[in-house]
């Protein structure tokens, strides 16, 4: 989602982006973590020809009005905006929408995807529950009438503002192959919705206490419903973890009238809302209830496997703009969580659980990211990433700087990280573990809002509107470890007209990239890119592959080019590596586009039919792994 504030972070620290120019001015950045003494990580053996270990034919850089991939494969649509989820939904019909309807359907913008085998704990064959996020709503795009642009949302009446709040939040479908192809199963007993008034259990340091409490919770300890969730992970144990991102647009307000005025300006709360739903529904306008900002923006843990269960907002994890929280298990089995706070000059945080987690009792791990400890990085010039614990009481976060106990550290999470010096970044988006090869990788979207004065004659990307995307090693190869050694994998961008760019110097004219923003790997380990540029270099967003060790590390190829005006999000393959699927976000968008006259009507392309944000599933017409 665009609705990236201005930075609002207080930090005084050097941005990441000096810290990029400095280490790139040093040495190349294809050189990588290798230079840095670390590539013995994971040692890749020679290839047999050719620097990339891809043999897909590049899809060349495009922009019109439906998706492209290469020759060899074929895109096959899932399920799209309004498709049946559960039992008695109608039929979608976008000219006779209502919330009751949206309840029981496929919710809009899909965002991440995850995919548990079933049966649960089966070594994965052909049968998943797929988890699917619903982030935001083009209600341009999705109500007849409303008109054009963002706006059109503040335009929305009452029984609008009902369909809005049904189409975002979740979806849980049962999927299965069959012959190659993939279809969802109809009537599928885990088939379920979540939108943003679903009831949900809050929990961890931040539940019961008094910034938690409205009129109706008192006790603070529950919520209804999740919105604006975007990327997101899952647990060793099966749960599904999403991540509720910019929560701040949907709370209409004035800031100077809020109770802790420095909490709402560090959440951009109070500020013009994006959304109707504070005219209609209490709990959104902030005069009623300030307190309820404060119940969103967690990581929200679901069991896909029980439809009936509660959703939990686990605070633990702290409070901010998440996108992502992927896991990787520590060396003595605690779990650890890498997390993005999708801001300009936001910052990268773990959490690292108190206590291992079980693999022969599930029921032991319910409450496991309920106790840890939350991190912020700090990235240093010499190519040392440090984590520094939020934990109350040592350092600064104590009750003289505002912090009375752990509640107030995970609720100011991102004051926390301000006070502990952490490294401002540009816009992190997924952080994500290579369980190949043990590094972590960060995708850092963009971030043209960084000033001149933030910058040096060794740092010369002032306005870096086209992203990077870093690498780190934890030391000793442990998640668990507070330091590591970082580098840059690449620095995105169109060579021929933006400074700075690194790729390998085999990238072809259709290999660069920009706004690098969810990111997977393969089974071999390899890497996976999906893009959010918004167009600006007048491209289609899409899906770039690239090997991150051996002679083609960091020589990006184009796989996938997306309709006009979408964004490519939750790129998730089969452990088989035979499909690929992908969210296709908010196609048509667009200055003038609306639900009458879109800029494309993918994926239906029927006359009259406005576009329908999809789950894709890409495999090859051989039958074949995906990307060789």
């Amino acid at each position: 989602m665009d609705d990236h504030d201005e930075p609002v972070s207080m930090s005084a620290e050097t941005p990441i982006g000096t810290l990029i120019e400095r280490r790139l001015s040093r040495r190349g950045a294809l050189q990588g973590l290798a230079a840095a003494g670390v590539a013995a990580l994971a040692a890749s053996p020679a290839r047999a020809a050719g620097p990339s270990s891809f043999t897909f034919a590049e899809v060349p850089h495009v922009n019109d009005a439906t998706h492209h991939v290469p020759e060899a494969y074929e895109v096959q649509v899932l399920i799209r905006w309004g498709d049946p989820v559960l039992p008695g939904a109608p039929a979608y019909d976008p000219r006779s929408q209502s919330a009751a309807s949206q309840r029981l359907q496929f919710g809009y913008n899909n965002d991440f995807l995850g995919l548990h085998p079933l049966p649960m704990g089966s070594p994965a064959g052909d049968r998943f529950l797929m988890v699917v996020n619903h982030e935001y709503t083009n209600s341009n795009l999705m109500l007849p009438g409303i008109g054009e642009g963002r706006e059109a949302r503040l335009r929305a009446d009452e029984a609008q503002v009902g369909i809005e709040m049904a189409a975002h939040g979740g979806s849980v479908i049962e999927i299965a192959r069959d012959g190659g192809r993939w279809k969802v199963v109809e009537g599928s007993r885990y088939a379920r919705r979540i939108d943003a008034t679903t009831p949900m259990r809050i929990a961890g340091p931040a539940a019961g206490t008094a910034r938690m409490k409205t009129s109706a919770d008192p006790d603070g300890t529950r919520v209804l419903g999740m919105f604006n969730n975007c990327a997101g992970g899952e647990t060793p144990w099966g749960t599904w973890l999403t991540c509720e991102e910019n929560f701040y647009v949907y709370f209409a307000g004035e800031q100077d009238k809020m109770p802790d005025q420095a909490l709402a300006r560090r959440y951009a709360l109070g500020r013009a809302p994006a959304y109707a739903w504070g005219k209609y529904v209490d709990r959104f306008d902030l005069a009623r209830e300030p307190n309820e900002p404060n119940r969103f923006g967690w990581i929200v843990e679901i069991d896909p496997y029980d439809p009936q269960g509660t959703p939990v907002k686990r605070t633990a994890l702290g409070r901010f703009a998440h996108e992502g929280c992927h896991h990787a298990v520590a060396r003595d089995g605690r779990v650890v969580c890498y997390m993005g706070d999708d801001s300009r000059m936001e910052y990268v945080y773990k959490f690292v659980t108190a206590r291992p987690w079980n693999p022969n009792d599930r029921a032991a791990n319910r409450d496991l990211l309920d106790d840890g400890t939350l991190y912020a990085a700090r990235f240093d010039a010499d190519g040392t990433v440090t984590w520094l614990p939020l934990v109350h009481g040592q350092g600064p976060l104590t009750a003289e700087n505002g912090f009375a106990g752990q509640a107030d550290v995970v609720i100011h999470a991102r004051r926390a990280a301000d006070l502990l010096k952490a490294t401002p970044m540009d816009r992190p988006e997924d952080v994500e573990a290579n369980r190949v090869n043990g590094r972590v990788y960060i995708a850092l979207t963009n971030n043209a809002s960084r000033k001149p004065e933030q910058v040096d004659a060794a740092n010369p990307r002032a306005k870096n509107e086209n992203g990077h995307i870093i690498e780190i090693a934890p030391a000793g190869g442990d998640h668990a470890a507070t330091t590591g050694r970082w580098d840059i994998l690449l620095a995105a961008g169109d060579p021929s007209r933006d400074p700075g760019t690194k790729y390998h110097p085999e990238t072809s004219a259709n290999g660069w990239l920009s706004s690098p923003d969810n990111i997977t790997f393969d089974n071999k380990g390899r890497l996976w890119i999906a893009t959010d540029s918004g167009e600006v270099r007048g491209i289609a967003d899409g899906v770039y592959a690239c090997d991150l060790d051996g002679p083609g590390r960091a020589l990006t190829r184009q796989f996938f080019a997306a309709p006009k005006g979408a964004e490519v999000c939750g790129p998730t393959l089969t452990p088989d590596n035979r499909t690929l699927f992908l969210s296709i976000q908010h196609p048509g968008e667009g200055k003038g586009s609306t639900f009458e006259t879109p800029s494309t009507r993918w994926p239906d392309f029927r006359d009259g039919a406005p576009p329908r944000p999809s789950v894709i599933a890409i495999t090859k017409k051989d039958g074949g792994t995906i990307g060789s």
